[in-house]
């Protein structure tokens, strides 16, 4: 694909709109529309990573790969770090983002409106039948919930991403993270908009890293 004026300018702005300290883990999320769900919301709000955690046998990272429809095009832009073993998926979270909020109603559970998400940290949701395991919730620093006033008290794990992620995108734009206020270090959209740039070929996807695979350019 050729790259425009206009395109680069785009992706600048993209770049630099694009926030350090927030991120999702998903923990077995099954259905591959929900997967490309999350990662057009992740993108939306300038979230460039997130981690996924299959600790279910059956669940493969082929999985991840699938869904382009439903992604419309964000895994170009947003880097996926896939792990197998729980501790090294906690431990490569913790080196940046260290608070991790587990997404579960429990008796000792705050409400998403009461969580300072202009602080470093990730959300970790679980899947569509059985939510966070309980070894996820306990390496977690706490669980959220989702204030309802339905009959039901539950949301699609797409959907209860989307809405902790605009919550969070309202509170850094009201504290000017997508302006002038932005804490991105200066290196890290230097590689950012290096690494965007390289994208422009449609086949070129955003990476599957795993902790196999050499350490992510933009660390």
């Amino acid at each position: 694909m050729n790259l425009t004026p206009e395109r680069l300018i785009r992706i600048q702005e993209v770049v630099k709109r694009r926030q350090v300290g927030l991120t999702v883990i998903l923990e077995n999320v099954h259905d591959t529309h929900n997967i490309g769900a999350v990662m057009r919301s992740c993108d939306a709000v300038g979230i460039h990573e997130i981690f996924v955690l299959y600790s279910e046998p059956q669940l493969s990272e082929d999985r991840l790969t699938l869904g382009k429809r439903t992604s419309a095009g964000t895994r170009k832009w947003v880097d996926v770090h896939f792990f197998r073993d729980r501790q090294a998926c906690f431990d490569a979270v913790h080196k940046d983002y260290p608070t991790v909020r587990c997404a579960m109603l429990s008796s000792e559970a705050t409400s998403l409106y009461k969580l300072d998400l202009t602080q470093p940290t990730a959300l970790l949701f679980g899947n569509e039948r059985d939510g966070v395991t309980p070894e996820s919730s306990a390496l977690a620093d706490g669980d959220f919930y989702i204030p309802m006033a339905g009959m039901v008290q539950s949301l699609n794990i797409s959907v209860a991403c989307a809405v902790s992620l605009f919550e969070a995108y309202r509170q850094r734009e009201t504290v000017g993270y997508y302006q002038h206020n932005n804490p991105a270090p200066a290196e890290f959209r230097s590689n950012l908009l290096e690494s965007y740039l390289s994208r422009q070929d449609i086949s070129n996807f955003g990476k599957v890293i795993s902790p196999k695979d050499e350490e992510s350019p933009l660390k």
